[in-house]
């Protein structure tokens, strides 16, 4: 069936194809993916040239004129995914968390029971205020900053466009272009190691096997073929053999592609809120989570027993309830999303100085939380910068022929091209006879994969015969040679040529090459497609050895790595003679080794128990790398991968934390939470210690809120049941809640101990409620110090003389909750041994200083407070003194008997 034309774009480009599309509703999508499926299994069935006429476009591709008016109608190519909503909905999500929830419902009641007093409700919604304002702003920044950042990791696609002289006798141009830019009707070329740009008709193919985990779920990849039998009757979208889709990727081989559909239009952009969904809870996530519900229940407890108390023993129910309410507002930790949000952004803010784009901010903590960094050594242990250093024969010695045989091969392979190839091009000694060579016509080629870990040219020689020229990791290579040319002699493999080739490559990685070998063969010139079956009874010619001296970063960084608590382990597909020896150069002390014949032959357990033991993992295939980290992670590691390979992606996937470099090939940056935009463990390094500050920082004010209104629930307490009168007014309460609150802004700009950066930071959830337990009741001796000293030496003991207790114990509780901040921030003695970032500082002194003065000031006599009398201060620093001393005596207890702090 013919796709229709039109007068401007063809109608189906314009309908499913290609055009900007308007959302779709979820009652609607199963709808809209029916109909681009049938679409594409039109595209699937009709003829190419038909196909070309309908999309307006030709074999050598679009013009560029034509390509920039067609973007301006379809729109870019792009799935709105990952990007910050606008403000509005910001704001709505920053008011959208359960503290929020229970502050407006304790608002609403405070409204129906006194209608007329305003004042607490104004109060609670400052509150709200604060915390949704300064979220909002703090997600806004940090979402255009993430946007900035994003933009310098551009994906680029291979597209062929005419010149628009054309007709004057331009040739096609292929070049890259950023992804979003593709149109309906372009042509792309890809490669092993390519994201499948958009939905995609192949034109013309080569052993090309695609990834489609991302819409499968299935590891295995499938072949495409440009030419083949016509789909069957009800095959499904993705069993499509000449159709690509957007979201899938290149494994190996080469194809030609035109351009169906882009950005919503496509398959992937109907099904890519069903993929992409909701990430699964991180530990971090669910540690949140729990301390949330824990608080909100501790709440629902507290507040219903502080009214029972208070109104059994006071008989004005009234007051009670508005009592009762304001330590339920005392008790909501309503920065908590603020805190955890600004340390995650500034987190972001000082990782985007050091050149590293965070995609996702939970990414920043797991960071912190990382004890093993797997990492391939090219470009992290090493300098990136490949040089050709040796070109011999068989038994060693120099061979101009293996290095004309291996530029051939580099020069011709359109499939994936890496540093090695680069470094044989630039060569000095083909500076000469490269171009005679270049003039040799290509037959065809046979693509890389990681697989079987070679690859082969075909090219028509001088007698007209064609020469099959295969290179690749020795082992492979060797595998399908059966002869072998040495000093111009022709001789069949035997047992003493296997140990010469063992020597060789052995001396040369010895030396820290990475040794490649190289194989040919002359074939009449009978055929002109080739494929794997041809890479048989090959003649080895010799090996290329390749230097990538270390890296003069990598000592220092993976010394710095191992004193904080990271263990590196390398994953390569290299020998593990080269990695050896690039780990000593290095400093790396190697424990252990598997290869990827070890990994095959051992189960879940076996594997998990090696791996941990391990430092070196050598000759592994994608799929093996995946299942290292894996099972790391299930000991209960927390794992960070370090890849910019498509041999890389699955292990990405699998990570704690996928790292991966602006380089990197498609998928591998499509598959990394962070992008370093310079390789280097060095900015790893940073990374790890900026984690454990965020984390740091978060279980400060989760710590100092969690034990503080813990205290003061014991405190209140105590004084509902003793005091005839309420030991301070609700509206006392919330504006000493106002004011703690704005005293822990700051902490997510205060420093971290070095103690406590030198190791991994996880979640603890059950960690918080015994700190909880033993460090909240301190405050509470010394309220009730307070009420003895208020009661007996200042005769507070009546209603008439509320007013002086409730001052009292407003100052008291204020500073000594302001001083919390202090003490628990470090493991040290504060001001002396350990000091605060000069934000916290400052604001913690302005809000103590607020509180002094408040008693004394309008506001405070509008409130019910009265004046101080001066004599009441040096009771009140007493009070200080011996409540900051028993605090840093039971820290010490509890460091030495739970071994943490924070």
């Amino acid at each position: 069936m013919a796709i229709p034309n039109s007068t401007s774009l063809p109608a189906d480009v314009g309908k499913g194809l290609g055009a900007r599309s308007a959302p779709r509703t979820s009652a609607r999508q199963p709808d809209a993916l029916a109909e681009k499926s049938a679409r594409l299994r039109r595209a699937a069935e009709q003829p190419v040239e038909e196909l070309l006429t309908a999309l307006e476009t030709t074999r050598e591709g679009l013009t560029e004129n034509a390509a920039a008016a067609r973007l301006q109608t379809a729109g870019a190519n792009e799935v709105t995914r990952d990007r910050p909503p606008g403000w509005p909905v910001q704001i709505l999500q920053a008011f959208k968390n359960p503290f929020n929830a229970v502050l407006t419902g304790l608002a609403v009641i405070e409204i129906w029971s006194s209608p007329a007093d305003l004042t607490a409700p104004i109060l609670i919604a400052v509150m709200i205020a604060i915390s949704v304002g300064i979220r909002f702003v703090q997600e806004f920044r940090s979402g255009q900053a993430a946007e900035r950042l994003k933009a310098l990791v551009r994906t680029t696609a291979t597209v062929l466009r005419r010149p628009d002289d054309f007709s004057q006798g331009g040739a096609p141009l292929p070049r890259e272009v950023p992804v979003r830019e593709l149109v309906p009707g372009d042509l792309v070329a890809l490669a092993a190691g390519d994201m499948i740009p958009a939905d995609v008709r192949l034109l013309a193919s080569k052993d090309l096997f695609v990834n489609q985990a991302m819409l499968t779920g299935e590891a295995m990849p499938v072949e495409k073929l440009a030419v083949g039998a016509p789909p069957r009757s009800g095959a499904a979208t993705l069993e499509l053999a000449s159709v690509a889709l957007m979201g899938t990727n290149v494994v190996s081989g080469t194809a030609t592609a035109l351009v169906l559909a882009t950005g919503r239009a496509t398959y992937f952009g109907s099904v890519a809120s069903g993929i992409l969904g909701q990430r699964s809870l991180t530990s971090f996530d669910v540690g949140v989570a729990k301390i949330t519900w824990l608080l909100i229940r501790f709440i629902g407890v507290m507040a219903p027993v502080v009214l029972l108390l208070n109104g059994f023993t006071k008989h004005d129910w009234k007051e009670a309830s508005l009592f009762a309410i304001s330590v339920a507002v005392g008790l909501v930790p309503e920065m908590l999303a603020l805190v955890v949000t600004a340390n995650l952004a500034r987190g972001a803010l000082v990782m985007s100085k050091k050149k590293v784009v965070v995609k996702r901010l939970n990414a920043i903590q797991s960071f912190g939380a990382m004890d093993i960094l797997c990492t391939d050594k090219t470009g992290t242990l090493t300098q990136d910068r490949v040089v050709l250093e040796q070109h011999v024969d068989v038994i060693g010695q120099e061979s101009h022929d293996v290095l004309r045989l291996v530029y051939l091969n580099s020069y011709h392979q359109t499939g994936l091209r890496n540093l090695l190839d680069r470094a044989v091009l630039e060569h000095a000694e083909m500076r000469d006879h490269g171009p005679e060579l270049r003039a040799l016509e290509k037959v065809d080629e046979v693509p890389f994969d990681f697989m079987r870990r070679r690859m082969s040219v075909v090219v028509a020689n001088a007698e007209g015969k064609h020469l099959v020229i295969c290179k690749g990791a020795i082992d492979e290579v060797l595998r399908v040679c059966s002869r072998v040319e040495i000093a111009g002699e022709i001789g069949p493999v035997t047992q003493l040529i296997r140990k010469h080739v063992e020597r060789v490559t052995g001396e040369m990685n010895e030396d820290g090459m990475r040794v490649i070998a190289v194989a040919f063969r002359e074939t009449a010139p009978d055929k002109t497609v080739y494929s794997v079956e041809d890479e048989r009874d090959l003649i080895l010619a010799g090996y290329i050895g390749f230097l990538d001296p270390p890296r003069d970063s990598a000592q220092p960084a993976l010394e710095a790595l191992a004193q904080h608590g990271v263990a590196v382990k390398v994953l390569t597909g290299d020998n593990d003679i080269v990695a050896r020896k690039i780990c000593r150069d290095v400093g790396l002390a190697v424990d252990g080794v598997l290869r990827g014949g070890d990994i095959d032959g051992l189960d879940d357990a076996g594997l998990t128990e090696a791996a941990a033991h391990a430092t070196i993992f050598a000759k592994l295939n994608p799929l093996q790398k995946a299942r290292v980290v894996r099972l790391l992670k299930a000991k209960g590691h927390t794992v960070g991968f370090l890849g910019d390979g498509i041999n890389d992606a699955p292990a990405l996937r699998e990570a704690d934390i996928g790292i991966s470099v602006d380089t990197a090939v498609d998928i591998a940056k499509e598959s990394a939470d962070i992008i370093l935009l310079e390789k280097s463990l060095m900015v790893l390094e940073e990374g790890v210690l900026e984690g454990r500050i965020t984390f740091g920082n978060m279980m400060k004010y989760i710590k100092m809120t969690a034990s503080s209104n813990f205290g003061n629930v014991f405190s209140v307490l105590v004084a509902s049941v003793f005091l005839p009168f309420l030991p301070m007014l609700a509206i006392h309460l919330l504006i000493q809640n106002l004011l703690y609150d704005i005293s822990q802004l700051s902490i997510p700009w205060d420093r971290m101990d070095e103690v406590y950066l030198r190791r991994p930071r996880r979640w603890d959830a059950g960690n918080l409620r015994t700190f909880m337990l033993f460090v909240g009741p301190i405050s509470s001796v010394f309220d009730v110090t307070t009420f003895l000293v208020l009661w007996f030496v200042f005769a507070a003991r009546t209603p008439e003389h509320q007013a002086l207790f409730q001052s009292g114990w407003f100052v008291e509780g204020l500073l000594s909750q302001t001083l919390i901040v202090h003490m628990i921030r470090t493991e040290k003695i504060p001001f002396l041994q350990s000091r605060a970032a000069p934000q916290v500082i400052v604001l913690t002194a302005l809000v103590m200083a607020a509180g002094i003065a408040i008693p004394f000031s309008p506001i405070g006599a509008a409130v019910g407070l009265r004046p101080l009398p001066l004599s009441f201060f040096p009771w009140l620093l007493a009070i200080l003194l011996g409540y900051c001393t028993l605090t840093h005596l039971v820290k010490r207890w509890y460091i030495r008997r739970f071994h943490a702090w924070l």
